[in-house]
């Protein structure tokens, strides 16, 4: 008998009240290939993937919406570990600070799950400030998080330190994003930075958080140099370390692969564009596939720069789509979710949140995203509302608040 027709019914499931989906007829990534079935969500987390028949959900009374995915391949919703949602910092004065990133842009990049970041200046881009944006994000749809602090050592904190930070504010799930290697860098010394990631290490442990510690790796000649340092002559995890922008150069991204190999995770930013060229550079290098992710570092730059660059990968590949697609999906879904620690993201099954996109299998134009169960970007348009218009005004214009 059909599991998922069984195991949902009025009396022991769900209940009439929640919003059921089934999203069928596509080809699923789960992120690895998984063939044609079917996707299940009831409210905000996937209930079943696999053969399901929709007349027996709704021969038990059950309201379910159908979602005709032939043609498009199903994947997880994509997780972007750095992005500037704030804005970024105005490093050439304060007329040339970069505006807030809104839910709309990252939810029409496939985006479902954020972390924002500060850079250079945590003043007036304050971390506060970030809270408050990344909640603004949470009530939009998005699973949207944050680092504390900034490139500063030590950094600066929304409550009194980083573990307090970690600890007592569900959105704070690491440290950073600290530089390294760069004329911005407090030139922190080895000492200085293994107390700030044990810090947030211990906050992780005591959280069930990630507590990584995120690092911006500038065009320094020390490169890697301190990484290498905490791992050998102190206590730090080695998964608690994440650098970030580790492509500058061919020397840089060697002593990358060689952290990977050790149990760190790297991060590759898109904002140059060249996500194809690093990515076949590190794994020609012998870099572990399993630890390295893609982020947009949106700022100057949009979200949507992830999002092409998969795609742009996609497209130089000549092999089986199976190949491609299942190899390059976990650098923004299984790769990201494990260093993170967020256990309920990146994955197509049962149990995990209700985070999916429909891509279209010829064009990988994103036609559908689902955000928790909420049906956000539907037919290549965004569901919600322009948040650059005043209340006023979405109101007297409500077919620019809805357009693409």
């Amino acid at each position: 008998m059909n599991p998922s027709a069984t195991a949902i019914t009025p009396e022991s499931g769900p209940g009439a009240d929640l919003l059921l989906t089934l999203i069928e007829h596509g080809e699923v990534y789960a992120p690895e290939p998984a063939g044609r079935k079917a996707v299940l969500l009831a409210g905000a987390q996937i209930a079943h993937v696999g053969d399901i028949d929709a007349s027996r959900l709704e021969a038990l009374g059950l309201s379910v919406t159908r979602v005709n995915a032939d043609g498009c391949v199903v994947t997880p919703g994509f997780i972007d570990p750095h992005e500037h949602v704030s804005g970024g910092s105005g490093e050439q004065g304060y007329s040339s600070q970069t505006p807030e990133i809104t839910a709309r842009e990252i939810l029409s990049a496939g985006i479902t799950t954020v972390v924002g970041c500060l850079g250079v200046d945590t003043t007036i881009k304050s971390p506060r400030g970030l809270l408050g944006k990344v909640k603004a994000l949470r009530e939009e749809g998005v699973s949207a998080y944050l680092y504390t602090g900034g490139y500063n050592v030590p950094p600066t904190p929304i409550l009194s330190s980083v573990r307090e930070d970690i600890l007592l504010l569900e959105e704070a799930i690491g440290a950073g994003e600290i530089a390294i290697a760069d004329r911005r860098s407090m030139d922190p010394t080895a000492a200085d930075l293994a107390r700030v990631v044990n810090d947030a290490y211990v906050a992780g442990q005591l959280s069930r958080k990630a507590g990584v510690t995120h690092f911006h790796v500038g065009e320094g000649k020390q490169r890697l140099a301190l990484l290498r340092r905490l791992l050998d002559e102190f206590e730090v995890a080695a998964d608690s370390l994440y650098p970030t922008h580790v492509q500058r150069s061919e020397r840089l991204m060697d002593e990358a692969i060689q952290l990977t190999l050790r149990g760190v995770t790297v991060d590759l930013d898109t904002v140059d564009e060249d996500l194809p060229k690093w990515l076949q550079y590190y794994l020609a290098g012998g870099g572990d596939p399993a630890r390295i992710t893609a982020s947009s570092d949106a700022s100057i730059n949009g979200p949507a720069r992830l999002y092409e660059q998969i795609r742009a990968c996609l497209r130089e590949e000549r092999q089986p789509l199976t190949k491609t697609l299942g190899a390059l999906l976990p650098l923004v879904t299984t790769n990201t979710a494990a260093v993170l620690k967020l256990r309920t993201k990146g994955r197509l099954r049962a149990g995990t949140d209700a985070d999916v996109l429909v891509l279209d299998r010829e064009s990988f134009a994103i036609k559908d995203v689902f955000a928790g169960g909420r049906h956000l970007l539907k037919n290549g348009q965004c569901l919600l509302p322009d948040s650059r218009l005043r209340p006023q005004e979405a109101r007297e214009k409500p077919e620019a608040a809805v357009s693409a």
